[in-house]
């Protein structure tokens, strides 16, 4: 039987009646819906859903952010357009199904007796041969054969002759309507969990998203959902010791609240490690008491072990920060001042930026993680980039400095995978309103045998975090660096050091008089250089100062002036330290190295921009779990749809359906003779060699 992808054509005077109901019908239709839904389906997979539309307008740009939202690409599952793709779906399958599916089951019944001896020797698959038996016995025979072969088969008496005919595999058309009805009952288990039932409630109850922040218990009647919504999809947040009996769904702009018949209470969040510093376990351990009866009863959440109660499943979704109490250091950034100050703060909450800046600045305390895994492996180090961004460099002096600059990650083939411990993320405000948002390691990290200490830095949440990397001193602190940052931004100890580093340089007696006095002039001129101006600072001013020479002298120039510039710097070193009654520091090689680190930082610190940098100390941890809270009544039309799909494909692929004609008629003898023909809707290897099995075993007397 072939099946038409024609649709059902109606008898009726309007055209366009009967237009639209073959449309809808046709197969052709179906076929080209299931591409749209899978083209949609790609686009909500790629693109993140429901999240708030400040990270799609970071993303996309605030032109293109907008015309992706109003085509609904960031709920593409909820987006009416795709519902309604959904709904025409299922009603052109159904229809398909109702317009096939009556001819396929009456196909599957028949026998098509209808044959007649001159068409069965047309067939590709035939054979004929005799037997001294007569018609009768004979075809018993042949049918008990058949039979055994596992076919059904029927006696037809017609033309003076016995037609047997036999089939076996019908049920292959059940494998077409199956994977058919698949489509339909997987698609009204979609529209069952989609928003549809929301969007009724809004039409009929006058419910609308709540826009804005305030408090969950204070929102208005008419932003909140009963009890008989019968599907949802919302998350609600519980920090440690807190509960929660509602949960979050985001519609729109905005959002609904959805009331739970029980209240969880989070008693404990736990998070188990593997050795290496990854986490291995999420577990909430919950209490949930039940407002119908007031009885309450514990349970643990886990990742894919939800608690499924009166028809709802909560899963362990994510965890977040609850509002720990965090204790920092703050250290000024710009001008000579390196004293430091206290800072406190609870994550989520805000904290007034006091002191010499007076309130100009509010400090953001937007997330706190207690461990982080890293890669810190020795060839790789830590994947962080350096705050600045070098651009312009001649290619000479861009190689001189290759390695003193840029990425720490060399070769990101090895990875040494451990918690490298607690990090702080906060957003500096000013009085405009403008922010930049900072993350900065607790610890030092190792990086290529050095201890460092990581401060990020970016601009927008759309970017990635730039890391200004600070050596840290014998004491696994930042104050060395601190002191030389500020002292370096000292002129008076800037003059000093030049002074210093022009006497300790020794020259013959022979030498011009002059000389220290141009190397003087040289020290205070190589730190006024790497301290530079509004315009550039760090190496990218002094690869401006050596751009200016001739390119044969560059690179002689580039040494010197390094040179001096170390040297200048280990003075200013030693100055800042006796400034603040402390001895002066070994000339070493590991004096040397952290001298080089803080040089390098110094010269990333310019493109820090912030007036104060931030050094967690010390915290008291608040746990917070993020639940989903779903009711899915769709969920087992789902797995129903599902069943329906496998039974129907698997019919489709491993049951063939083979028809059998032998047409017996009498010979002239008493005896009979036999023609016998057979057919498949699918040709293959397998068919020629049972045809072959079937023909020894018949024709053999």
């Amino acid at each position: 039987m072939n099946v038409s992808t024609e649709g059902i054509v109606l008898q009726t005077r309007r055209r366009w009646v009967s237009d639209i109901v073959e449309l809808l019908s046709s197969m052709r239709f179906s076929i080209s819906l299931l591409t749209v839904i899978a083209i949609a389906s790609v686009i909500g997979t790629v693109v993140t859903q429901n999240e708030p539309m400040s990270n799609y307008v970071n993303q996309f740009g605030p032109f293109w952010s907008d015309i992706l939202g109003r085509f609904s690409i960031y709920s593409v599952y909820a987006a009416w357009w795709f519902l309604l793709i959904m709904a025409f779906l299922v009603t052109s399958t159904s229809l398909c199904i109702a317009r096939n599916a009556p001819k396929m089951i009456a196909d599957m019944k028949s026998w098509r007796e209808s044959v007649r001896e001159q068409s069965l020797r047309n067939f590709h698959h035939r054979v004929e041969w005799s037997s001294a038996n007569t018609r009768e016995a004979f075809a018993q025979e042949v049918g008990r054969k058949v039979a055994s072969k596992g076919y059904q088969w029927k006696l037809v008496e017609k033309d003076g002759a016995t037609l047997l005919t036999a089939k076996q595999g019908a049920a292959n058309k059940l494998g077409y309507i199956f994977a058919h009805s698949a489509i339909v009952i997987i698609c009204i288990g979609g529209l069952l969990d989609s928003n549809i039932p929301i969007g009724i409630q809004q039409w009929l109850y006058d419910k609308s998203p709540f826009i804005g922040n305030g408090i969950i218990a204070e929102i208005p009647a008419k932003h909140r959902l009963g009890l008989s919504n019968p599907s949802f999809r919302g998350n609600t947040f519980v920090p440690e010791g807190a509960s929660s009996n509602t949960a979050i769904i985001p519609v729109g702009e905005g959002v609904m609240i959805q009331e739970l018949p029980f209240t969880l209470q989070l008693k404990k969040f736990v998070i188990d490690f593997y050795s290496m510093g990854m986490p291995k376990l999420f577990a909430s351990e919950v209490l949930v008491t039940d407002h119908e009866t007031g009885k309450s009863f514990p349970a643990t959440i886990k990742v894919n072990e939800p608690l499924i109660y009166k028809g709802m499943a909560v899963y362990q979704s994510s965890f977040e920060d609850g509002g720990s109490h965090l204790k920092l250091v703050g250290f000024p950034m710009k001008g000579p001042n390196n004293q430091p100050f206290q800072v406190e703060g609870v994550v989520g909450r805000s904290t007034p930026l006091l002191g010499s800046t007076g309130s100009e600045y509010v400090i953001e305390w937007s997330g706190f993680r207690p461990f982080n895994v890293e890669n810190t492996s020795a060839a790789n180090g830590q994947d962080v980039r350096a705050v600045n961004q070098n651009k312009g460099f001649s290619e000479k002096f861009t190689t001189k400095l290759d390695e003193q600059l840029g990425s720490a990650a060399k070769n990101k083939k090895t990875k040494d995978l451990k918690n490298v411990g607690p990090s702080v993320q906060y957003k500096l405000r000013d009085k405009t309103g403008q922010a930049r948002e900072f993350n900065n390691y607790m610890l030092p990290v190792t990086i290529d045998g050095a201890e460092i200490f990581l401060a990020g830095l970016r601009d927008s949440p759309a970017d990635g975090f730039r890391y200004l990397r600070i050596p840290a001193d014998e004491k696994n602190s930042m104050n060395e660096w601190m002191r030389l940052r500020a002292a370096l931004s000292d002129s008076g100890l800037r003059e000093k050091a030049a002074s210093r580093y022009a006497e300790k340089v020794p020259l013959d007696a022979k030498s011009n008089a002059n000389l220290r006095e141009q190397l003087k002039a040289s020290s205070a001129r190589s730190l006024n250089v790497f301290i530079g101006d509004r315009e550039a600072s760090g190496y990218v001013a002094i690869a401006r100062f050596i751009g200016k020479l001739p390119d044969d002298q560059q690179e002689k120039a580039a040494d010197l002036f390094m040179k001096i510039l170390n040297g200048s710097l280990w003075e200013l070193w030693q100055i800042a330290r006796e400034k603040d009654g402390l001895p002066a520091m070994t000339a070493d090689e590991k004096n040397g190295r952290f001298l080089q680190l803080a040089t390098n930082a110094m010269a990333d610190s310019f493109f820090y921009e912030a007036p104060i940098m931030l050094q967690l100390q010390g915290f008291e941890q608040v746990k917070a779990s993020v639940f989903q809270v779903t009711r899915s009544p769709g969920k087992n039309v789902v797995y129903l749809g599902c069943l329906f799909l496998v039974l129907g494909v698997f019919a489709m692929l491993y049951v063939r359906e083979r028809r059998l004609w032998i047409w017996i008629r009498s010979d002239a003898e008493g005896g009979s003779h036999a023609l016998m023909a057979m057919s498949t809707q699918r040709r293959s290897l397998d068919f020629d060699k049972e045809f072959e099995q079937l023909k020894g075993d018949l024709t053999r007397s």
